[in-house]
């Protein structure tokens, strides 16, 4: 079992900037890939970004490819998210995954999962 707790979510203004934080806990010496994934309501899940457990290539979401960086750091169990140049649309519940294997977007195939951190992008 891995617990995933995300962090860094708040509210910027449009332009602005934000870091998210995902630390893992448990069967943290499983090799396993990471994601980020968001929703609004009434919305299904949407994928932004994955990470293979042995590095994060250019696997990014069509909407925040430019935007967003994502990396992680095995040796503290973290997995970030560094948003820039962000837009209202941006606007989310955003949620940390992990599973057993490579990374993907498709949220079916993710086993862990954090509870989630708002996001708000004013105008």
């Amino acid at each position: 079992q891995v617990q995933l707790v995300e962090s860094g979510g708040g509210l910027v203004q449009a332009g602005g900037s934000l870091t998210l934080s995902c630390v893992a806990s448990g069967r943290t010496d499983m090799r396993y890939a990471t994601g980020w994934f968001r929703q609004v309501p009434h919305k299904d899940r949407e994928f932004v970004a994955s990470c293979n457990w042995n590095g994060c290539g250019s696997f990014y979401g069509d909407s925040v490819k430019g935007r967003f960086t994502i990396s992680r750091d095995n040796a503290e169990n973290t997995v970030q998210l560094q948003m820039n140049s962000l837009k209202p649309e941006d606007t989310a519940v955003y949620y940390c995954a992990a599973r057993q294997g490579s990374s993907t977007s498709w949220e079916s195939l993710y086993e862990y999962w954090g509870q989630g951190t708002q996001v708000t992008v004013s105008s």
